[in-house]
This record gives structure tokens, C-alpha cells and sequence, in this order.
């Protein structure tokens, strides 16, 4: 099982980092520094919703086949070489928004504070990871025949093993600081000083994988 260590430690990773950061504007460094925490942040959003059967199922349905069948990794190259096309970038704003939604600014405020860059940076990069994070989980369920909610549970818990200690702290702190189970409250109180509690975030990617 890969981990996103795995992906963004290898040549994958170095040539996503180096793509984003050339598509952005942002030195490599700043770029690793931004796909570090949100790549598992959204990882672990994702956890969170394969708690329960139906969120399990939404997952593993957007995974199969269509543009999350992970093909998107197959020439990262070409994907970089000619300039992200739109048509991903705007699957990633969608992407985004069903994860995130009215809080997303908050979100990319957090980790612009944490990584030094522009918050409009770090939404034009979380643009352009989201497809590919969601193609590589699609890898990774089919290399290791995961079929049901436990199986991508395990899966999603795999790859978010071995983060950096300091990434470690800062998921457990974005994901849920106060343990009500509410994500993105916790990221709105954390940036801006409040406690946010104005409900859970229900089904965190209900919009995006019930279609």
C-alpha cells in the first residue's frame, strides 16, 4: 500500500510539485509545503465520510471509471507540459467545494498561514492536487481490491500513516480539534478564533459522489 509519502516523495510527486509550482507561479518549496498539509487533510475528510455505509459506497462509486479512474496519472507530463487544462481544474473547484464548502476559504486561509504562501495560491494549487489525489486513491483502491467501507477505511488510514510528526499534529488539529466529529468548524475556529459551532458538516462529499 502507497502512502502519500510514497506519492509525494518519489518521482511522481516531484514532478506534480514541480508541475503545480510551475502552473502557479510558486517556488517548489512553498508548493511541497501546501500539498503536504492538504493532500492529507482531504485525505482525511475523506476517512471521516467512509464512516458510514452510503459515504463508503459514494467514494468508491466516483472511483470507478469516469474521470477519477486514475488515468489522470498516466501522463502527468503532458498534463503539466501544455498547461493544466480547464476541464481539471474545474473538476478540482468541484471537488473542492463538495469537500469544503462555504468553509473553504477558511481552509485555505489555515494553510496559507502555516505554508507562507498566498491564499489565492494555495486555492489555484488545491485546484490541480484534488483530481490527482483522487486519482491515485482510485489506484490504490483497485491495486488493493478494496469493495467495501471497512476495506477504504483501511485503505484511506494507510496512506495517511507515517506523516511527518509536525503534519501529523496539524491534520489532528484541522480535522477535528474538539472531537464533535465537525471538520470544518474547527478549521473556521482555529483561523478565526471562534468556536464555530453551527452544526456538523453532514455528508462532507455527499454532493460530489452522488452523482
Amino acid at each position: 500500500m502507497s502512502g502519500l509519502l510514497d506519492l509525494l516523495s518519489g518521482p511522481m510527486g516531484q514532478q506534480l510539485i514541480s508541475g503545480v509550482a510551475g502552473q502557479t507561479g510558486e517556488s517548489e518549496g512553498k508548493t511541497a509545503s501546501v500539498l503536504s498539509m492538504a493532500m492529507p487533510l482531504l485525505l482525511g475528510a475523506m476517512k471521516k465520510n467512509v464512516s458510514t455505509p452510503e459515504g463508503a459506497q459514494g467514494l468508491m462509486s466516483a472511483l470507478q471509471g469516469g474521470k477519477h479512474d486514475g488515468s489522470i496519472l498516466d501522463n502527468l507530463g503532458g498534463l503539466f507540459g501544455g498547461g493544466v487544462d480547464d476541464a481539471v481544474t474545474n473538476d478540482g473547484a468541484g471537488i473542492l467545494g463538495h469537500l469544503l464548502g462555504s468553509k473553504q476559504e477558511s481552509v485555505e486561509s489555515a494553510i496559507s498561514q502555516k505554508a507562507g504562501v498566498d491564499a489565492g495560491s494555495v486555492g489555484s494549487i488545491l485546484k490541480i492536487a484534488a483530481p490527482i489525489l483522487m486519482g491515485f486513491l482510485s489506484k490504490q483502491t483497485s491495486q488493493n481490491n478494496v469493495s467495501d467501507a471497512s476495506g477504504m477505511n483501511a485503505l484511506l488510514g494507510g496512506m495517511l500513516g507515517g506523516q511527518p510528526q509536525e503534519n501529523q499534529s496539524l491534520i489532528t488539529s484541522l480535522l477535528d480539534a474538539d472531537g464533535d466529529g465537525s471538520i470544518l468548524d474547527d478549521v473556521a475556529g482555529m483561523v478565526m478564533g471562534s468556536s464555530g459551532k453551527k452544526g456538523g458538516i453532514g455528508g462532507l462529499l455527499g454532493g460530489l459522489f452522488g452523482k
